[in-house]
């Protein structure tokens, strides 16, 4: 473990009133704003408002700051970060570096904003620092030369996580496995040798307790809890589902969803560990102790969102969409719907899976209804990316397009 004594004077107020823009909502939870939004779909589905093509190879999802947003893409086996105004007019491009063009070629996250500062990473795990007004690069770090990191068998995915003056990555490795940098000149504070694993595909949070902040990520076969100030590891979770001698890279190492905190509770689902998991966090975070475990909520890589007491998610094992009680951890229900991507607005789940439906759907408690649905046909390649919702229009990327449809009254 590496410290540096400026870990200590880094300043607490700088981003205390600094909203962050970033993967999944401002507080990485999937739910999003339902003010006014439609109940019921017409038949067809709603109605298209705009097309943005040309946004090359990728799965990242758009960030929302101000009056523009942020998308990733590969174009011709480059990375690109790109900002648009809502209406689809294209403000700058710029070019990061390579990208990740073997396995699912293409773009893997979303950009974080933090006041005029974007932070941003390629599927090579290589870290940008762009400013956010004209594109330009003001710092950064490469996944191979400055860290010696691990690719996990599909290549890195990230959505950096910020906390006040520090911006976080997991290279992997042995070295520096997981690590905080500066956000202002990309300087190391601390690095972690963690368990030394590869990273996993994991987009980390933090999470701020009264007395301290936590960094909680994923490494392949660890669930890690580390200081967010210091980098002292303090607790892990095992994905015990494989023994240690079953281990390969593609085998059991896939955490890509961000974790949830509420009550004092992380939860977390893995469709290639240990499933849906509660676990309770010490007050001071110096400790976790498991309340329950349920193999059969393994959401892949859609994300999970919490309402009220019910946790939702897509199923790997059996391909359907699930609602697991967060207090006893036993299913509740499930939806024949294939698996995919959900957030929440309001009285509603939405549902991109991975057949390219657009599916809203109803809960009570856990309980599950169907109420409309139609089939994304614009795009290319897979349909992983995560669906957003900003200021009552819905925004889907499939591959090289991003599609908004009105979802408002």
């Amino acid at each position: 473990m590496v410290y540096i004594l400026s870990a200590l004077l880094l300043s607490s107020c700088s981003l205390k009133n600094t909203v962050i823009h970033q993967w999944r909502g401002t507080e990485r939870n999937g739910i999003y704003s339902g003010e006014g939004l439609l109940e019921v779909w017409p038949q067809e589905g709603p109605s298209e408002l705009r097309v943005i093509a040309g946004l090359g190879n990728g799965y990242g999802s758009p960030v929302f700051s101000g009056e523009h947003f942020f998308i990733t893409g590969e174009v011709d086996s480059m990375a690109n970060l790109f900002c648009f105004d809502p209406e689809g007019s294209k403000h700058w491009q710029t070019l990061l570096g390579p990208e990740w063009v073997t396995s699912f070629p293409g773009s893997r996250s979303a950009p974080t904003i933090a006041g005029d500062r974007i932070y941003v990473g390629t599927g090579m795990g290589d870290l940008f620092c762009v400013d956010r007004t004209d594109g330009n690069v003001i710092w950064t770090r490469y996944f191979e030369k400055d860290f010696q990191g691990v690719y996990p068998l599909h290549g890195h995915s990230e959505a950096a996580a910020v906390y006040r003056d520090l911006v976080f990555w997991t290279p992997g490795g042995p070295g520096h496995n997981v690590v905080a940098l500066d956000r202002f000149t990309g300087e190391i504070i601390w690095s972690s040798p963690a368990m030394g694993e590869r990273s996993a595909y994991h987009h980390p949070r933090v999470i701020e307790l009264p007395s301290r902040a936590i960094l909680v990520t994923f490494s392949a076969y660890h669930l890690m809890g580390l200081d967010a100030m210091t980098g002292e590891l303090l607790w892990t979770h095992e994905q015990d589902n494989l023994s240690p001698e079953e281990r390969k890279i593609g085998y059991g190492d896939t955490h890509a969803n961000t974790v949830l905190f509420d009550q004092g509770a992380i939860y977390y689902a893995a469709g290639d560990g240990n499933g849906g998991v509660k676990l309770e966090l010490s007050e001071d975070g110096s400790s976790i102790r498991e309340l329950w475990r349920n193999p059969g909520f393994d959401s892949f890589m859609g994300g999970i969102v919490k309402i009220g007491e019910t946790l939702y998610g897509g199923g790997s094992s059996r391909r359907f969409l699930k609602s697991i009680h967060a207090g006893s951890g036993e299913i509740i229900d499930s939806l024949d719907i294939n698996t995919g991507a959900v957030i929440a607005a309001g009285n509603r789940l939405y549902y991109y899976n991975w057949k390219g439906e657009m599916h809203l759907v109803a809960f009570d408690e856990g309980r599950l209804g169907p109420v409309s649905s139609f089939r994304i046909t614009r795009g290319t390649r897979e349909h992983f990316s995560h669906p957003v919702i900003h200021q009552g229009i819905l925004y889907q990327r499939h591959g090289n397009v991003l599609i908004a449809y009105k979802i408002h009254n």
